[in-house]
């Protein structure tokens, strides 16, 4: 395990108004005209290191900055374990420049220099990684979601990293062929709206989101929500098969092995879709097709906001918000490349966050799943990875980083306030995971 580190993170302070507040706008121009003019002054031939520490101003664009030079075709190298899971960039006018706009910390590099962070990663649990090009994004999200329902989303956006959008028709056409990279958040993949109907039964968006729904399973020929969601899963495991790479957070984590293990039977109550579920149901589940949980037993009363006892909420939540934070696990950087790089962090514990689904009880996981991250001294892990045919999936429980007990209808968050997040950097991590040179595991 990594040892702990307490450490106090902020933002540049910037400059300060007549009446002794900071202002952003003039601090975020003298920042960047500070970077520039630092950066300009860089010697020619050398290589610019991206450090993701405690020194780097803007630790989520620092992701933009490495994907936007991976668009132009650079080669980036991810330093894996050095100084937080650093960047080295070609030294370039374009990556001065973006640096400077984005408001990213970048130092030169000289060969001498570039040649002794080499020898220290060689002789230490780090290791060097080749970001080959910048993975096709996309996100599964509804024609009705809201920018700040997705944290994904969120994170994009502000690190400026391009990504399109599908949903069911997407993926139901093959579409999901053309990215190398998918998010889930919380989508529903049981069919049975994400149980917010003992709370939200009556409001205006619930209804119109289940109209939509059941609008969309009547387009596609099914008989019910249950069964197009089913279809849409099985659309995503067999993306994954074929070596695509899934992330998923909040209830996409546990609903969509849920839907799959039920691919042959009928789950949902009467309330939900107008018939009883099937007979000895329960019995009936097949985990072998799920991704990542097995041996769970679900919840189908229509009245608890819960799907299966995989998630460890109610567990989260009586720990309370001062003392709810989780381990990342250490990793060997040359041996284990793949967890260490979703583990890159300038903190080694992060403070948790709730979601309708918040975390796995390690009891329910499979025996080739990797726990990236744990609850310590408690049966509850956050963050896992495994892999499913020739591609991965990651879950990562809860649904926003910076905010403990999202709602509906609570603002978005913004993220230029929390530019430092290292429960966003694990995002942000998984974002550019499809970039890395494919290579054996070392033996």
């Amino acid at each position: 395990m990594r040892t702990t580190r307490r450490c106090s993170l902020f933002a540049l302070g910037g400059t300060v108004g007549a009446a002794g507040r900071a202002t952003p706008r003039r601090a975020a121009a003298f920042t960047a005209a500070l970077l520039a003019a630092l950066l300009f002054a860089a010697p020619a031939g050398a290589d610019l290191l991206v450090p993701m520490d405690l020194d780097q101003t803007d630790h989520l664009r620092a992701y933009g900055l490495a994907y936007h030079c991976l668009e132009e075709g650079q080669t980036v190298l991810w330093l894996l374990n050095y100084r937080g899971g650093s960047f080295l960039l070609e030294q370039s006018e374009y990556a001065r420049r973006e640096a400077a706009r984005l408001g990213v910390k970048v130092e030169p590099v000289s060969e001498g220099r570039r040649a002794s962070i080499f020898q220290t990663i060689e002789e230490s649990n780090m290791e060097r990684v080749v970001l080959e090009k910048a993975p096709r994004v996309a996100i599964y999200s509804p024609p009705n979601a809201q920018p700040w329902d997705d944290a994904v989303m969120l994170a994009l956006e502000y690190a400026e990293i391009e990504h399109e959008i599908v949903y069911d028709e997407e993926v139901l056409a093959g579409r999901l062929a053309d990215y190398d990279w998918l998010h889930l958040h919380h989508e529903d993949f049981t069919g049975q709206y994400g149980k917010f109907s003992a709370a939200y039964g009556q409001q205006p968006w619930y209804l119109r989101q289940k109209r939509l729904f059941e609008q969309k399973a009547r387009a596609a020929g099914f008989a019910s929500v249950s069964e197009h969601k089913k279809a849409v899963a099985r659309a995503i495991r067999d993306y994954v098969k074929r070596g695509g790479f899934l992330f998923a957070m909040c209830s996409a984590t546990d609903t969509i092995d849920i839907a799959l293990a039920a691919e042959d039977v009928d789950i949902v109550v009467t309330e939900f879709d107008g018939d009883p579920p099937e007979s000895g149901f329960q019995e009936r589940l097949d985990c072998e097709r799920s991704f990542c949980f097995e041996g769970f037993t679900l919840i189908p009363n229509p009245n608890v906001y819960e799907f299966s006892d995989i998630d460890a909420t109610q567990t989260a939540f009586q720990r309370g918000q001062a003392n709810d934070y989780f381990t990342l696990f250490d990793f060997s950087a040359k041996f284990d490349p793949v967890p260490t790089m979703l583990v890159q962090d300038h903190v080694a514990v992060v403070a948790g966050f709730m979601g309708q689904t918040t975390s796995f009880y390690r009891r329910f996981l499979k025996e080739h799943v990797i726990v990236l991250g744990e609850v310590e001294g408690t049966d509850e892990v956050r963050y896992v990875h495994g892999k499913r045919g020739q591609g991965t999936f990651t879950f990562l429980g809860g649904h926003d980083p910076e905010d403990w007990t999202h709602r509906v209808g609570d603002p978005p968050t913004d993220l230029s306030l929390h530019v430092h997040s290292p429960g966003y950097r694990l995002i942000l991590n998984n974002v550019l995971f499809p970039a890395a040179e494919k290579k054996e595991r070392k033996t």
